[in-house]
């Protein structure tokens, strides 16, 4: 099978996660991905736990990437990345903006030598602008554009599960744009500089409360009709502790849900007084266990389910009849399942064979 990037070439000088993903999935699609590391090594190889020497995430993040070791900081560094780039395809780096340039890696310096190089910078807040050097983790990120203060208070407050400006604001606008500049090459035979800002996608995912915002008013925390402010879209908690994901937000959904848990009709009209019917329901929610509502909504069909952890997600039949832990990553500590990442199936080398991931130390 012939996978879509067979034949490009990725040279990937990040680290952490928003880079090493996005180049992940470049990989998992067929190119051919050279990891850049210190002589120190990448910074989440030492992350725990370990996968024999090095960190199970780092394992998972660069499963299949070929590895080299170049001291950037010195003149042999520097010219062995510069021949690697002048034949690459592809140039992904998660410096802070200005670095590149001064190891004399920038974009200007790689145009000169490979004018077809897309070379892809990802940062927290952009090549530009007040905040450009500013430090920062996808806490910060999401903090600083709003996201953050849409969600429900509480004490203490909860902290997100989920890493979605490394992942929803880095690793997927990175791939989103370096598929756009391939087909964009392919026209003009041109490279170019993608300037991937994490925060800047923060504000696609205010979506609704941005809407909400410029029709009426924008929402406060834990207002908003997505983030806790309706009895619809909420988490209820059952009797023995586990919570239940209500997302009744369609009208149909919610009067099978308020069937289901007998909720009367006055309450059921959220309308009148949203927090009376969402404590009503809280209540009647509370009174039975996960178990004796789990075939309750199955039947009712209702948009409603039981939360369950990640543990248990990744045993679930409809998943791994998915084949989305199929895929192995293999090392000095054995075998993990590879990371599930969205690319079609199609598109992905053949299930049954394992891949590597750098080893620490790699030599051209």
């Amino acid at each position: 099978m012939t996978q879509p990037l067979a034949g490009i070439r990725v040279l990937d000088f990040t680290t952490l996660l928003p880079g090493p993903l996005a180049t992940l999935m470049l990989a998992e699609a067929g190119a051919e991905v050279v990891k850049i590391e210190p002589p120190e090594g990448e910074s989440m190889r030492f992350y725990p736990p370990l996968f024999g020497n090095d960190s199970a995430a780092f394992a998972m993040l660069n499963r299949g990437k070929a590895g080299l070791t170049i001291d950037l900081k010195s003149d042999a560094g520097r010219a062995e990345a510069l021949r690697l780039i002048a034949g690459a395809d592809i140039l992904v780096e998660q410096f802070r903006p200005g670095v590149m340039a001064r190891l004399g890696l920038g974009y200007d310096a790689v145009r000169a030598i490979n004018p077809r190089a897309i070379y892809c910078s990802i940062t927290g807040y952009g090549q530009s602008g007040p905040r450009a050097q500013e430090a920062g983790h996808d806490r910060n990120y999401i903090g600083h554009t709003g996201l953050l203060a849409l969600a429900p208070g509480g004490d203490p407050p909860v902290v997100p599960p989920a890493l979605i400006a490394d992942i929803g604001g880095g690793s997927f606008p990175a791939v989103m744009n370096i598929l756009l500049a391939l087909r964009k090459r392919d026209m003009n035979c041109e490279g170019c500089h993608l300037d991937i800002a994490m925060t800047d996608a923060m504000f696609t995912f205010t979506w609704h409360a941005m809407a909400s915002g410029h029709a009426k008013a924008f929402p406060g925390s834990g207002e908003g009709l997505l983030a806790g402010g309706s009895p619809r879209y909420q988490l209820y908690r059952a009797r023995d502790g586990r919570l239940v994901a209500c997302a009744a937000l369609e009208q149909k959904f919610w009067r099978a849900f308020c069937a289901a848990i007998g909720l009367g009709d006055a309450l059921a009209n959220d309308s009148i007084n949203p927090a009376a019917t969402r404590a009503a329901v809280s209540a009647i929610i509370a009174g039975k266990t996960s178990a004796e509502w789990h075939p309750v909504f199955a039947a009712a069909d209702c948009c409603v389910t039981i939360v369950v952890d990640l543990e248990q997600a990744m045993a679930d039949p409809h998943f791994v009849a998915r084949g989305l832990f199929a895929h192995q990553v293999t090392g000095e500590g054995g075998t993990l399942p590879a990371m599930p990442v969205p690319i079609a199936p199609q598109f992905r080398d053949d299930a049954g064979k394992p891949k590597t991931f750098p080893l620490r130390g790699g030599k051209s």
